[in-house]
């Protein structure tokens, strides 16, 4: 990977070089459009899917040297639609774990000014080279004074000024979205972001974050989230214990029953993060899971950690009811309108409203196991970002849900990748808080096992 010296940072800076970039595709376009023209159907294909991969190697080069919101748009088109050409989301999905990264002399600076010294004298040993880059910092290897393998994340100079140009240059944001994601009207996604992006840059409170987490599934069977070395952190420098596993895609080339389990793994984690702690990791792309096999999988990156309130889920809970227990559509749609998602009173009949949003709920409205195919996981994602159907002028995804959106269409593209099966209902019984049901898998009864122990220790201590 070529390296960086540092990330632009001003509003006009990064503006112009994404407006280079789009003149060098659109005349590589032009200057292809004679052979499209007279080539055969199959020759037409072929120079279509060349020019859009040369393409993707520029934009991935790019936005992977720029950083910040950028490169958070560019990752989240690398994994949400499976009807993008493999080659370019082959492409794009680099910007997971392998954007271009600082050099080596820039990431020791960081260390001196936040550690106070070098990393060859802070650490027992410090590896120069990065073994992970992505949109905030990149990740290197060392063993600390006391023995412990480390990552050490160390946040790229500037990314912080970075970031708010981008967020100040709302025009240029939209066209980047739209681009990777036809039909989204992006303001709330920007806002959401913007805010996310911004606790980010902030190591400080993803150590906390991370810790949360990291205590809550201390000893669990098949989550692990590794614990933060607080004493060698600071507000740009991140320690954590080092985690070594399999990536996402070395993981697709599995057998179906590893890549079940795995699946499985992801989606209890989502579920009870959201309905027992009240808090997910808002960034689910496929660069933040390493996998250890027999369904055992490492959760990293929770700069984009969302919290939510009692009163924040309490009409998500509902929908959920009304939908998928009760069969009530007209209750679905008052909790819909409650949460904000439907304008109420929108002269639209509850039927087009259960089609439209029930959509969502696909994988938990039957008691039996479904598989997500990579076509099912599409077809959401465009559900999601179609504005123009019946209720587009009526509906909108408030700000508060805008990162639990996030999370649920990458969620479905990560298990759809997979091609998972599995009763996906009775998972999401054991962790709703009004079924509460009984364990439905060996990972279940493991999980419900754990879960015990925390009480019986939680009863010990008080």
């Amino acid at each position: 990977m070529p390296e960086r010296s540092a990330v632009k940072q001003s509003r006009l800076g990064r503006g112009a070089a994404l407006a280079r970039l789009a003149l060098r595709i659109g005349g590589r376009y032009a200057a292809r459009s004679p052979w499209l023209v007279f080539a055969s159907a199959d020759r037409k294909r072929d120079l279509r899917h060349d020019l859009a991969f040369r393409s993707a190697e520029e934009v991935a080069e790019e936005l992977g040297s720029m950083k910040g919101a950028l490169m958070k748009l560019g990752q989240m088109a690398s994994y949400i639609d499976e009807d993008l050409p493999p080659r370019f989301r082959a492409t794009m999905a680099r910007l997971q774990h392998s954007a271009p990264p600082m050099d080596a002399a820039l990431a020791r600076s960081v260390i001196v000014q936040e550690l106070g010294d070098g990393p060859e004298r802070i650490f027992e040993r410090w590896d120069p080279l990065p073994i992970a880059a992505a949109s905030i910092g990149q990740v290197h290897r060392a063993i600390t004074r006391d023995g412990r393998a480390a990552a050490v994340k160390v946040q790229y100079p500037g990314i912080a000024r970075s970031i708010t140009s981008d967020l100040r240059n709302v025009a240029l944001l939209r066209r980047v979205a739209a681009a990777a994601f036809p039909g989204l009207d992006a303001t709330a996604l920007i806002e959401e972001l913007g805010e996310r992006l911004r606790d980010e840059v902030d190591y400080v409170l993803e150590a906390e974050n991370q810790e949360l987490f990291a205590t809550y599934y201390q000893g669990h069977p098949f989550i692990h989230v590794p614990h933060v070395i607080n004493e060698l952190s600071t507000s740009r420098v991140l320690t954590s214990e080092l985690v070594i596993g399999t990536r996402f895609d070395a993981v697709r080339e599995w057998g179906q029953r590893e890549r079940d389990l795995a699946a499985e793994t992801i989606h209890r984690f989502v579920q009870r993060s959201l309905y027992r702690l009240h808090a997910f990791n808002g960034d689910p792309h496929p660069g933040n899971y390493l996998f250890h096999g027999g369904g055992r999988v490492s959760f990293l990156d929770f700069g984009l950690t969302k919290h939510f309130s009692d009163e924040d889920l309490a009409p998500l809970v509902d929908a959920l009811r009304f939908l998928v227990f009760e069969r009530d559509g007209e209750g679905f749609r008052a909790a819909l309108e409650r949460a904000g998602f439907l304008r109420p009173g929108a002269p639209v009949p509850t039927s087009t409203v259960v089609d439209r949003f029930g959509h969502f709920y696909g994988t938990v409205l039957r008691d039996e196991p479904m598989t997500i195919t990579p076509e099912y996981a599409s077809a959401i994602v465009r559900r999601f970002f179609d504005a123009g159907g019946p209720l587009a002028q009526f509906s909108d995804v408030p700000r508060t849900y805008v990162v639990l959106q996030r999370i649920n269409i990458g969620l479905y593209a990560v298990l759809g990748s997979l091609n998972a099966t599995a009763n996906w209902r009775r998972i999401g019984e054991e962790m709703w808080p009004f079924v509460n049901g009984p364990a439905s898998t060996p990972m279940g009864e493991a999980d419900a096992e754990w879960e015990s122990r925390q009480e019986r220790s939680l009863v010990r201590t008080a």
